[in-house]
């Protein structure tokens, strides 16, 4: 009796042990999680606060092009509001979209392309862009990995009792941008 007692009591002790150890394992997945969103965060806020620097220096050369500003400002402003990964994903995806048409636009001005300050902030722009792009990857292999995580086993079990959810990952939503580029010589 007493050597049934002393079983049960170890058996209880490693169910302890492993339900503690599953879920410390994804409380820290779930923190990494959110880290790599807040550096995605970091990134598009440098964004945010370059674009109107952007418009200012494109404002005086491009009389006609009102629309097209005003575009990026609304776009600009839409993702900052933006909450959610979806809702900032689309948001954002949309500025990026403006952001093509602009640049578009300043091809047509040989003395907008041409300034110093417009390079600059092209230039700042386009790195800014690529700490986006590494963000993102950053962010969506820290979410696989917490989401292979709730869904393996023994984990899988243990997850949905303390109310962890997949997280979204973020993903292209133009179709266009899948596509590899066509290059013609």
């Amino acid at each position: 009796m007493v050597m049934l007692a002393v079983l049960l009591a170890v058996l209880a002790g490693f169910v302890f042990v492993s339900v503690a150890f599953i879920y410390n394992t994804l409380i820290q997945l779930r923190f990494r999680v959110k880290n790599a969103w807040a550096q995605i965060d970091v990134q598009l806020k440098r964004r945010h606060d370059l674009i109107p620097n952007l418009v200012e220096v494109a404002k005086g050369y491009m009389k006609f092009e009102k629309e097209t500003l005003e575009n990026v400002i609304k776009a600009r402003t839409q993702a900052a509001q933006a909450s959610g990964i979806k809702d900032k994903q689309e948001a954002e995806n949309f500025l990026t979209q403006t952001l093509k048409s602009l640049f578009a636009v300043v091809e047509r001005y040989p003395d907008l392309k041409a300034n110093q300050n417009m390079l600059k902030l092209q230039e700042e722009l386009t790195t800014t862009e690529n700490k986006i792009a590494f963000s993102r990857q950053f962010y969506n292999d820290e979410a696989t990995q917490y989401n292979t995580a709730i869904h393996t086993f023994p984990t899988n079990a243990i997850a949905p009792m303390f109310n962890f959810r997949d997280e979204l990952l973020f993903e292209l939503s133009d179709m266009a941008e899948k596509e590899p580029p066509k290059v013609n010589f």
